[in-house]
């Protein structure tokens, strides 16, 4: 997956921008093949783009999804696009409220840091019901729990330890079907922490990914 997006300040200016942006992707990093667009990667054609909008405009994301999806139809025999989002716990998100209220990504894993409002403090309640918010609000299918893999991942000071995780936040988590794992803010950390080997057999029971892209706890964007 490319992620793009992050803090500073960006955005879409138009949709005719959105569909520009969307073909340079689709050239430089999957199916595409247009001589005006080099390949970074040269002959690599990635799984998917995942949208961590963070900052700028807040506008014509929702066409820039449908854009890269359309290529799905149009380049029948070229490998899928898959998309996901990455959007603050806050619902709805600030910068993705509109495209993810469309049906073109696949699966969104929710940022529970760097975010009071709704994270886990001493209670998995407040946490709980805002990831549920997101499980009723959007159409997207697979939900992720967006978590930090060690305390210094994230400055909120809203890190969950492995075992408060497992007893508290877990056991109380709404719609299996949606539910589909947890994400780790990142792999650094998750490696110096061990964190998701702590936790990734209580997080994913093993049906719910027969048609997940990757392997369920997601340690970077």
């Amino acid at each position: 997956m490319l992620s793009v997006g992050g803090g500073g300040s960006y955005g879409l200016s138009s949709t005719e921008g959105a569909k520009e942006v969307a073909s340079y992707l689709w050239h430089s990093f999957w199916g595409g093949s247009a001589a005006r667009y080099s390949r970074p990667l040269g002959d690599a054609v990635l799984d998917g783009i995942d949208f961590n909008i963070a900052g700028g405009s807040t506008e014509h994301y929702d066409e820039l999804a449908a854009f890269l999806k359309a290529y799905n139809e149009q380049e029948a025999g070229t490998k899928k696009v898959h998309l996901s989002a990455a959007p603050q716990c806050p619902f709805p998100d600030y910068w993705l409220g509109n495209a993810l209220r469309t049906d073109l990504f696949d699966f969104v894993w929710v940022q529970f840091f760097n975010n009071p409002s709704c994270h886990f403090s001493q209670n998995a309640i407040n946490l709980a019901n805002a990831f549920n918010k997101w499980v009723v609000s959007i159409p997207a299918q697979k939900l992720f729990l967006g978590l930090q893999a060690a305390p210094e991942a994230a400055p909120s000071g809203c890190y969950i330890p492995p075992h408060e995780l497992i007893s508290q936040v877990l056991p109380i988590l709404k719609d299996p079907e949606k539910y589909a794992g947890i994400m780790l803010w990142n792999r650094y950390h998750d490696r110096n922490s061990g964190y998701s080997s702590q936790v990734k057999s209580h997080v994913c029971p093993a049906r719910r990914f027969s048609n997940i892209l990757s392997m369920p706890v997601k340690s970077s964007k």
